[in-house]
């Protein structure tokens, strides 16, 4: 791993974090050219949350389902106490924007009030928790691809796999070209569940059954009492589809100035409009009476009974599938910027930190994409894999935010504290039961790799923090350093022949060092021996002024005969800095470097590897008016 420790500013300033100079002039308004407003930050950051709404009443009716028609009778009651949580967690979340507009949502809430180790246990769950969306919804999407297409079924991991690219591709040009791109498909869909609810309220006459019909139903019998337990279970199920949530609030930084107010009017509206569909999908289901059938979707009941077997409902069932499919970009929003911040705080490495032109925390989109198509590769396209890991570390992200803001209302106390630290501790208590219960029920079905990861990934964090922590103890950072002094300087410039790459390279060095030598690496062969007597020849009658030092392989090994004479001159020469300067061509189109025959990073290899001289590539570039 390469590590760049630069200079610490006075205020503390991670080391490596420093992003390149931009030698271009940019105004105020070309940045915010490539930030969010807040109608693209509701298509870029909420589709997790929009597309939830598919599987979370579905989860709560098929929990719910094994207590009969009884228990499917508490199919809205759940939901109003899930739509009651969705309210305390917006409003938290409106308050986490406020207070912490860097971005970073629990990880930065839990930092400052509940410590560093805890901040740790919140990053890492979000950051499980961004990763399974990707390959969860992608896998929904395609699953709901396959059920329309069944011919397209074997190779729905590769479908999986080209959906991931394109999403991938999409936001390597930019946030906003990501709202953009998925801004339409979010509108549509939207749309189209409030107009399914809107027409099954106002309905009348027979109900359509044929998305339902020759399916065998899941509806439990005999039941006529329904426990705390299974009411708690079908709570946590459907608080599935509180993911997302805090997406905006980890994102902060994406947004146009002023960046929090428009993240706060984000996060209210992705509230407001998850909040109407799922409370008018548990109304359309007792008002329809549907029970869970075998496979086909609730939602895809919902639309048949409320629009039709009709173009409507291949409206609904289309645009349900492209969100799906698409709710992976708001992984691609959050979690690029959670990384940056875990990277500044020096618990990842710092090219997470490090932006593109266009605002892209490049590195963390390609780590995202890469860890999700493992995922996708390892379930095989299965989403049913994938679930029982889906939604705990967004539970246990929720709970330790909660707490946090709670301990700020304390710390604070603002005008109206109270109310506002009782709200987030009763958050707290429901998202925190909601985490043991989701943990416990699942945990036979892969959720204890949530339970074994978590822990693995805070020591991950901890172990690149003590790194860090040793290199800037080494480097003196934060500290005063001793006055620069000029040191002897000794250049070593490696060489095969005569050309004018040579002549640049030792003049180069002359400029750099107080004393220069050229050294060529010669083999026993009789080839390679007359070629050697050939460029000792040429080398005396150009006399240009530098020793040339032959040094013999048996080998023809290149790298360790010359890593040896530097190590053995830094030996003599002590006090002097010892510098390789290795020279090279550059082409002018990039298919010609496929021709070079990589020597020069061969010696830079092992003289990196073996010894502490300095190294300077030295590139010649070959442009078209050279040749």
């Amino acid at each position: 791993m390469s590590i760049d420790m630069g200079k610490q500013s006075a205020a503390g300033q991670a080391p490596g974090t420093e992003e390149p100079p931009d030698t271009g002039v940019r105004t105020p308004a070309d940045g915010d050219r490539h930030r969010l407003t807040a109608l693209q930050g509701l298509a870029a950051l909420s589709l997790d949350a929009m597309a939830s709404v598919a599987y979370g009443p579905e989860s709560i009716v098929l929990v719910l389902a094994a207590a009969g028609a009884y228990g499917m009778g508490f199919t809205l009651p759940v939901t109003l106490a899930i739509a009651a949580l969705l309210a305390v967690l917006v409003a938290s979340y409106r308050q986490v924007i406020a207070a912490f507009p860097d971005g970073g949502g629990s990880y930065a809430v839990a930092k400052r009030h509940l410590g560093w180790r805890t901040s740790l246990v919140a990053a890492a769950s979000l950051i499980l928790d961004y990763v399974l969306n990707v390959a969860v919804s992608v896998t929904a999407g395609v699953a709901a691809l396959t059920s329309a297409f069944p011919e397209l079924y074997g190779e729905r991991v590769w479908i999986c796999l080209g959906i991931l690219v394109l999403v991938t591709a999409v936001n390597l040009r930019g946030v906003v070209e990501s709202a953009k791109a998925f801004l339409v498909p979010t509108a549509v869909f939207v749309g189209s569940i409030l107009a399914m609810v809107v027409v099954g309220l106002f309905r009348d006459g027979p109900v359509s059954t044929a998305s339902a019909a020759g399916h065998a139903s899941a509806l439990g019998e005999g039941a006529t009492t329904v426990g705390a337990l299974l009411l708690l279970k079908a709570f946590a199920a459907g608080c599935s589809a509180l993911t997302g949530v805090e997406a905006v609030a980890n994102a902060v930084p994406s947004f146009r100035a002023p960046a929090a107010r428009r993240a706060q009017r984000t996060e209210v509206a992705l509230g407001a409009l998850l909040g109407v569909m799922l409370i008018g999908l548990s109304i359309l289901i007792g008002r329809f009476h549907l029970q869970p059938v075998e496979g086909v979707t609730v939602l895809a009941q919902l639309a048949d009974a409320s629009f039709g077997h009709n173009a409507a409902f291949y409206v609904v069932q289309f645009a349900t599938m492209v969100l799906l499919a698409l709710a992976a970009n708001t992984s691609f929003g959050g979690l690029p910027v959670l990384m940056s911040l875990l990277a500044r705080d020096n618990h990842l490495p710092h090219v997470f930190a490090l932006k593109a032109d266009r605002q892209v925390h490049r590195h963390g989109v390609v780590w995202l994409a890469l860890v999700s198509a493992l995922l996708l590769v390892f379930s095989g396209g299965d989403t049913n894999t994938l679930v029982p890991l889906f939604a705990i570390g967004v539970f246990i992200g929720f709970t330790i935010c909660q707490v946090g803001m709670v301990r700020h209302w304390c710390g604070e106390r603002p005008r109206g504290w109270q109310a506002k630290a009782a709200l987030n501790g009763f958050g707290a208590l429901l998202t925190g039961v909601s985490a043991v219960v989701v943990t416990a029920t699942k945990f036979t079905e892969g959720a204890w790799l949530i339970v074994v990861a978590l822990p693995l990934l805070v020591l991950g964090f901890e172990k690149v923090h003590r790194a860090y922590a040793e290199i800037g103890e080494r480097l003196e950072l934060g500290r005063i350093p001793r006055a620069p002094q000029r040191s002897r300087s000794v250049v070593v410039v490696p060489v095969s022949g005569l050309s004018r790459l040579t002549s640049q390279a030792l003049t180069a060095a002359r400029s750099l060092g107080d004393e220069v030598l050229a050294v060529t690496v010669t083999h026993p062969s009789s080839e390679d021996r007359d070629a050697a007597e050939a460029l000792r020849r040429d080398w005396e009658l150009w006399k240009p002024g530098v020793e040339l030092i032959e040094l013999s392989s048996e080998t023809r090994s290149l790298g360790r005969p010359l890593s040896a004479y530097v190590r053995k001159l830094a030996q003599t020469h002590q006090d002097a800095q010892v510098t390789v300067l290795i020279p090279e061509t550059e082409p002018a189109r990039l298919w010609q470097r496929l021709l070079q025959n990589q020597r020069g990073s061969v010696v830079a290899h092992a003289v990196r590897r073996d010894t502490d001289a300095v190294i300077c590539r030295l590139r010649f570039r070959i442009t078209a008016e050279a040749r």
